[in-house]
């Protein structure tokens, strides 16, 4: 059998491109997480008009938007949103940009994703319910002004109350009961607002809610 070194000769350029090509698409991968990350809004715009598409993801399934979220920087947000992006995109563990906008307390970025498409409430964890968890008192009012259900539930029934009660964040709590959190949900197993702050011995946010008339 005779070997075709043409053929061979091609294969192997032909590979050396595509490795070439993946390289340089990883090199620019980079390039874009980077300047997101220093908030270089010029960078990320020059690498949009180059083509680098905008609804990519690291492996935990994160878009660069959801990346911007987290830093808040609202000139990059602006841009990448010229871009068209999926707004109301999840990643791996059922997070989007305005919920990790929101538990980072970025209330302007929270405010500008809702309007460009960010779904304020849907199954599973909420927006409101990442803010309530690091006490965003802005963030939370907002979002229930903007008609956030408040009583919301995760899968495993977990409402935002509870989040704050068990996290020790009194005023996130203070402010869902003004709002009309229902203090006296429980999930499938049991678990309270009430017995999540005993459970992790936040007294004063135990008293307020047994004060109120919460039960386990």
């Amino acid at each position: 059998m005779k070997c075709n070194v043409k053929y061979f000769a091609s294969y192997f350029l032909a590979l050396a491109c595509l490795l070439s090509a993946a390289a340089s698409r990883a090199a620019v991968y980079d390039d874009m997480i980077r300047a997101i990350g220093l908030g270089d809004n010029s960078t990320v715009a020059n690498l949009l008009q180059r083509g680098v598409d905008v609804n990519s993801v690291n492996r935990d399934g994160d878009t660069f938007l959801m990346m911007a979220a987290k830093e808040g920087n609202m000139n990059v947000l602006k841009t990448l949103l010229s871009a068209k992006p999926k707004v109301a995109a999840l990643n791996s563990f059922g997070e989007s940009a305005l919920m990790l906008a929101a538990i980072k307390g970025h209330l302007e970025a929270v405010k500008l994703l809702l309007a460009e498409g960010g779904q304020i409430d849907h199954a599973g964890w909420t927006p409101l319910m990442y803010a309530a968890s690091m006490n965003r008192i802005e963030v939370m009012r907002f979002l229930m002004v903007r008609g956030a259900k408040i009583d919301a539930a995760n899968t495993s029934g977990i409402t935002a109350l509870m989040l704050a009660a068990r996290e020790g964040q009194t005023q996130a709590v203070l402010l869902l009961m003004e709002y009309g959190a229902n203090i006296n949900l429980k999930t499938a197993n049991g678990y309270t607002a009430l017995g999540a702050a005993k459970q992790r011995d936040n007294e004063e946010i135990v008293r307020i809610l047994v004060k109120a008339g919460a039960k386990e």
